[in-house]
């Protein structure tokens, strides 16, 4: 069989794919939302972080705005210099945002450093065993490992319901999610992973 990097890349390939077919549907952020609220309780004064979704990514902005109604500090990622974790800064709907190394939204340096008790993730595909495949950069993984060094961090993957698949090749610095949300489905990933 190839490397793991190699059965990633083509897996990337066809996830990418599968991502764009099931976007065109059309905005899942209301039914994202109906599975968030069924299914996870995020603990009163938690810090959210979510992400501004670029492409064809499940859009999370109408869960961001509920759960920034509801009191909770919002968080955006900020991507540094290649191969270290991501930081996190307050955002607020209508804050100035600037364009970060990859051209994603992101809040401006002046914006408030948070560390998030629960992260929304972007994903290309996942499984049921909580595995995630992203774009290859590793951010996630090691800013997730770093974080929970330090604290509990919650980590939930959105993604559309068609993203999932049998089984996602992962080494030994693949950080599992937590949490799965998708447009039909919220599901506890149990911690006795393979």
């Amino acid at each position: 069989m190839s490397s793991l990097f190699e059965r990633k890349k083509k897996l990337r390939k066809a996830a990418a794919l599968r991502r764009q077919r099931a976007a065109a549907g059309g905005d899942i952020g209301v039914r994202l939302l109906e599975q968030f609220d069924r299914a996870i309780a995020a603990p009163t004064g938690s810090v959210v972080s979510g992400y501004w979704p670029i492409g064809d990514e499940a859009n999370v902005m109408t869960l961001l705005r509920a759960l920034g109604g509801r009191g909770f500090e919002m968080a955006l990622p900020v991507v540094p210099v290649r191969d270290r974790a991501l930081t996190f800064r307050r955002w607020r709907l209508g804050d100035a945002m600037k364009a970060g190394p990859f051209e994603i939204a992101e809040p401006s340096a002046d914006a408030p450093m948070m560390a998030p008790d629960l992260i929304l993730t972007p994903l290309l595909a996942f499984d049921r065993a909580g595995r995630r495949l992203g774009y290859g950069g590793g951010y996630y993984d090691r800013t997730i490992a770093e974080l929970r060094k330090a604290k509990t961090v919650t980590v939930v993957g959105i993604a559309y319901a068609a993203q999932e698949y049998d089984a996602i090749p992962c080494g030994a610095t693949d950080v599992p999610l937590d949490w799965i949300v998708t447009e039909t489905d919220a599901f506890y990933v149990e911690q006795s992973r393979p």
